[in-house]
């Protein structure tokens, strides 16, 4: 089945490691193959990246787009994510989740339900202040 994205004036896709701009209008794309595609809004560039579970989605975003690299990404993802889960044990149902999508092999709802994550991050971090 093939994926229908619906793109707005100047968004940015990511498609198999390729990035695409959307030209002035709006437009409608159809990917007919599996290839690892991310929306704008999805990604996390690494130069924003600031905090321990922004690394932890990071991690899984390259484990997703960089297939090639599966090994060395899941291996930081691992890592990662045993230390976020160490240091703030209330992000554990979360990334209990995020890794059962990761051994199951779906990564792209393992980085949807990560966003999960950085919103718990955000909720902590607010009360440190």
């Amino acid at each position: 089945m093939a994926l229908r994205l619906q793109l707005r004036p100047g968004e940015r896709l990511l498609v198999a490691g390729t990035v695409l701009r959307n030209g002035s209008q709006r437009a409608t794309l159809w990917i007919e193959s599996e290839a690892p595609v991310l929306r704008e809004a999805d990604i996390l560039p690494p130069r924003l990246v600031r905090t321990p579970c922004e690394r932890v989605y990071l991690a899984l975003e390259m484990l997703y787009v960089e297939p090639a690299c599966a090994a060395s990404h899941r291996a930081a993802y691992d890592t990662l994510a045993a230390e976020v889960r160490s240091a703030a044990p209330s992000c554990a149902p979360v990334l209990d989740a995020v890794d059962a999508l990761v051994r199951a092999g779906d990564i792209y709802r393992a980085l949807r339900r990560a966003r999960t994550l950085l919103a718990r991050e955000k909720e902590l971090l607010a009360h440190v202040a």
